[in-house]
Formats: structure tokens, sequence, C-alpha cells
């Protein structure tokens, strides 16, 4: 069995042909890190060549799903990110390689030949969505959250999968407010194949798991295959690669560096505050000046 340091792999001891993909970092709300993309993919891999296993479910230990990027870690720090994502001088390039890979990372979940259902609780949030909506399914209890606040400043989703999952016009409501939606609007919406309370999720999701735990692995992976060729066709592959430059982008701008400057220099918790609050975000030339401002305390 693979060990790892963010997340565990295993089949389930009572269901047959189903194996258990569990984030787990409860004490940061099963957070991403630098290792979490990598991991998800070397466990899919691990479940890839395992022909007992017909489908993988992917939940998160505690009290939620997955928080997102830990961005606390991320945007607080003094020292810019080693990977030079946040360097300046800004190297698009390396910063596109650095998230490219996290992408496809998370997208070994769509394209791994077994069907992977998302398993949601508590909240799918920004990076944490972008695991959630690789997954082929996704079952959420009725309370959950999921949505990318930080469209509003700070990121893009690079997996890009709201507008596949439901169509633009949704999409862009989601991407232009960065609300969160919960469990019940998302089934409405069929953004969620079920909403269900939370006492009943882990039927719930089993009930679908082990009804497809039964059907031949090769009938599986070729139904997979002709579903996703779809979105293939739809242009998948080059708007994440449109997406992933324009999350850097979104982060090296005035506005994206006035919101590190000032996670910074007044914590994260208020940075984040003041993003979801609906008050106006300074933009441009204000921007700027604020980031002369804070640049002095850093």
């Amino acid at each position: 069995m693979p060990k790892f340091s963010t997340l565990s792999i295993e089949a389930d001891k009572n269901a047959l042909r189903v194996a258990r993909l569990l984030l787990n970092r409860p004490e940061r709300l099963n957070a991403i890190n630098d290792e979490t993309p990598e991991e998800i993919q070397r466990a899919v891999k691990w479940a890839e060549k395992n022909d007992d296993i017909h489908v993988i479910v992917v939940e998160g230990a505690g009290k939620g799903f997955c928080g997102g990027y830990d961005l606390a870690h991320y945007a607080e720090r003094k020292k810019e990110h080693p990977n030079q994502q946040e360097n300046h001088p800004w190297d698009p390039m390396v910063d596109y390689a650095s998230m490219k890979e996290n992408t496809e990372q998370f997208m070994s979940l769509w394209r791994c030949s077994k069907p992977t259902i998302a398993k949601v609780h508590g909240h799918a949030v920004a990076g944490g969505s972008d695991i959630a909506l690789s997954c082929d399914m996704l079952i959420m209890a009725e309370d959950a959250k999921i949505g990318y606040m930080p469209t509003r400043v700070w990121g893009c989703p690079t997996t890009a999968m709201w507008t596949f999952r439901l169509g633009p016009t949704r999409a862009k409501q989601l991407m232009f407010t960065g609300d969160m939606i919960d469990g019940r609007r998302a089934a409405d919406w069929g953004l969620a194949n079920q909403a269900v309370p939370i006492a009943e999720l882990e039927e719930a999701t089993m009930r679908l798991a082990n009804r497809i735990a039964g059907v031949p692995k090769s009938h599986l992976a070729m139904h997979k295959l002709v579903v996703n060729q779809v979105m293939l066709n739809m242009g998948l592959e080059q708007t994440q690669s449109l997406a992933t430059i324009m999350d850097g982008i979104s982060r090296h701008n005035p506005e994206g560096l006035w919101f590190r400057r000032y996670a910074q220099t007044y914590g994260f918790k208020a940075a984040i505050e003041w993003r979801d609050s609906g008050r106006p975000i300074p933009e441009g030339e204000e921007a700027r000046e604020q980031i002369r401002q804070m640049s002095k305390n850093v």
C-alpha cells in the first residue's frame, strides 16, 4: 500500500472493487500544499494498476472535503514562493509550468480509466473545487458548499471545469461573483449528481459506487473515454491552458499583488474577509499606491 503525507488510499474493506482516497490534513481543512497534487496522481496510478479496483471514492477527513490551497501559508509568508510563482520580476513560464503540473495531477482523476466519485461534506472550495470537479461524479451533503471565491481576486480555476460541468451562463455567475453554492443548488443545477442529508452521504455515495463497481472495468473505461472525448473535442485542454495563464496573471497584476501585500500586512483572514465581503477591491493606481505603502512593512 503506498504511503503519503497528505492523503491515503486503500481498498474499501466493506465493498468489493472500491478504493477510498482520503484527503487527510484535517488540521488544515485538507488544504492543498506542495505535495498534495503529486500524491493524488500517485494514488490514482496505484488504483489504476490494481485490477481489483473498479471505482475510486474521493473524500476528505475531518470537517470538510478540501478548503483549497493553503493560502495562509502562501499568501502571508514574507519570503517569496520558492518555485518563483510569486517572485519579482515574475517569470510567467515558470509559474505556468508549476500550475499546469498541478492541474494535470488533479486531472489524473478525470483521465483515469476507472470512474471517480467525489463525496463532499463541509467545503470543497477554491483549489478544493478543482479536485472535486476533476472527478467524474459528485455526491454532496445538502449543506455542503462548493465554489471558487478567489475569482474575486488572486485566482482563476485552472481546471476550467465549471463551464464544462455547468454551461456558460451559470459558470459566469459563479466566476463573476466568487459565490459558493450548497449541495441542494449544485444538484438542482446539475453540478452534483445527488445531494442528501449529511447523515445519508456515506450510504448514498456507496450505493452509487457499488452499482458502478459491478460493471466490468473494460466497459467502464470505454464509456468514460467516450464521454471524456466529447469534452476534449469541446476544447477542454486548450481552455485549461488559457485558464492557467490567467491564474498566473491574476496573482501578479496590481489587484493580485494588492491582495498578497494586504495578507502579508494584516493577515490572511483579514484579506479574505475583504475579498468576500463585496467591498470594492482596489484596482489600478489605487492598488499600486496601497502596495507601495504596505510594501514598506513587508
